[in-house]
């Protein structure tokens, strides 16, 4: 039988570490630092954290008090439990449906990534980098990806601990791997920043680095920005995926939902600020021009760092404890539907899963094209932000009042009456733009093009926000 829904974070340390450590992802580490290196740097940054503030911690907030009210042994029970007790229909557990598929998906090419980090781990342990010219390092990353086979070791080593983990249930595995990994990684993050900072300045790399981070100019704010900044503040804190949903079915009474919101959102934010301070100061010393995505990671680090493997090493430790956090989390939602769904143990259910998400994780591991498909064209643009829009539309036209009020009260309670404005009526439209400007970019870019400027958002957002109007009078009636 399935004790997944027993389960309870043993105190409010273990939930937070573990909750950090499922939002903190190899995204914090190169995809903000890419997304603020070619949207504007101090620019971005503004419009980032007004998106992590206005729109991050109301859905953040949203998924806690589902999980925690419907306290099933999976995301979509608590609210398939929730709909049926507010007298609303099942069909509103498409929210969690929707978040566990790209949960699913996303941890399948995770373990892909991982296994590159591994990989560029074990190059600097061994000193391989030293004596290669900036080309041939570009060119490493390439090799890579066109001859997968020489990272498959790293994929199933990575993918099995992965599985091994959460096999161990809740605080066996998710919470001691949490409450260990996370302060070293805080520990480790802070000593490089720290490095990059301090031996930078003779160089002037940190001054432009701060100059760049923190001295907005805002000729550089456009719509283009704006929606950058708005899915990486999404995509940062780990939103539309149900593992907030799934942790806050674990979360005691005596913890805040308001205040755990925005703790996580802050500590997410900061680590991700910190990440930029161990990587801009380097980057500027040495004259590097920023490369988008993975590429910050894998060609300008490795060739800012090649004399220096000590370092290098130390920074792909870092993102291997990021990695393995955020994929354990990754893998729970559906590790805890099956266990629910089929009556399994916690430990049979998350090896079935883990076999069927390695399965999947070749296809990426492999394909170019399918991780690409996987990443940007399916779990990125279409499921999570669906998964986040209509958690955020239950929480705030559908769920019972009573029940919101019961998980928000106590300690805490202005502050969640306050979220809940947003979550009615300003996170609703936001992500509605997250997932229309997300699939126009992807599929219709020509039309993107065109819709993305700056009457045309506005438009787009007087439209968004004239249905949700609607919807809102159509529920009270």
């Amino acid at each position: 039988m399935s004790s997944v829904g027993t389960a309870q974070w043993s105190s409010k340390f273990a939930f937070t570490m573990a909750a950090v450590g499922s939002s903190v992802g190899l995204g914090n580490l190169w995809r903000f630092s890419a997304e603020l290196g070619t949207n504007g740097g101090a620019a971005f940054l503004i419009i980032y954290v007004a998106c992590i503030v206005f729109v991050g911690i109301p859905v953040l907030m949203s998924e806690f008090i589902i999980g925690r009210a419907g306290q099933s042994a999976s995301a979509v029970g608590s609210q398939n439990d929730l709909a049926v007790r507010s007298g609303v229909s099942k069909l509103w557990s498409a929210g969690a449906w929707l978040g566990m598929m790209a949960s699913f998906l996303i941890v399948s090419f995770y373990c892909v990534v991982a296994a590159w980090v591994l990989n560029y781990l074990v190059r600097f342990l061994g000193n391989s980098f030293s004596e290669q010219t900036p080309e041939l390092i570009s060119d490493e990353f390439g090799t890579m990806l066109n001859e997968p086979t020489s990272v498959m070791p790293y994929f199933l080593l990575f993918a099995l601990l992965t599985i091994w983990l959460v096999a161990r249930g809740v605080n066996k595995g998710i919470e001691t791997a949490a409450r260990l990994l996370m302060p070293l990684f805080f520990l480790l993050l802070i000593c490089l920043a720290a490095y990059s900072v301090i031996t930078s300045i003779p160089s002037g790399g940190t001054g432009k680095a701060l100059t760049f981070m923190f001295t907005p100019d805002f000729s550089k704010i456009t719509p283009q920005v704006a929606t950058s900044a708005l899915g990486q503040a999404c995509f940062s804190i780990g939103i539309g995926n149900a593992i907030m949903l799934t942790y806050g079915s674990y979360l005691p009474k005596n913890v805040s939902i308001p205040k755990a919101a925005v703790g996580i959102s802050l500590a997410d934010t900061l680590v991700a600020l910190t990440a930029g301070l161990a990587i801009f100061p380097i980057v500027f010393a040495n004259n590097l021009s920023f490369n988008a995505g993975a590429g910050i990671f894998f060609i300008t680090l490795p060739t800012a760092l090649a004399n220096y493997w000590y370092i290098g090493a130390a920074f792909f430790f870092l993102a291997f404890f990021a990695a393995i956090t955020s994929s354990v989390s990754l893998l729970e939602p559906s590790v805890a539907y099956v266990a629910e769904k089929y009556n399994l143990t916690k430990k049979k259910a998350a090896w079935i899963t883990g076999f069927a998400i390695t399965a999947l994780g070749f296809g990426s591991l492999y394909s170019q094209k399918f991780f690409e498909f996987i990443d940007t064209g399916l779990a990125g643009p279409i499921l999570a932000p669906l998964s986040a829009l209509l958690i955020v539309l239950f929480t705030g036209a559908r769920l019972n009042r009573s029940i919101v009020s019961e998980e928000i009260s106590g300690e805490g309670e202005k502050l969640g009456r306050f979220v809940m404005f947003f979550v009615k009526w300003i996170a609703p439209v936001f992500m509605s733009m997250v997932l229309v400007l997300g699939v126009l970019q992807k599929f219709l870019p020509q039309l993107y093009s065109k819709i993305s400027g700056g009457l045309s958002l506005i438009t787009l957002m007087v439209i968004i926000y004239v249905l949700l109007s609607l919807f809102h009078k159509l529920n009270k009636t």
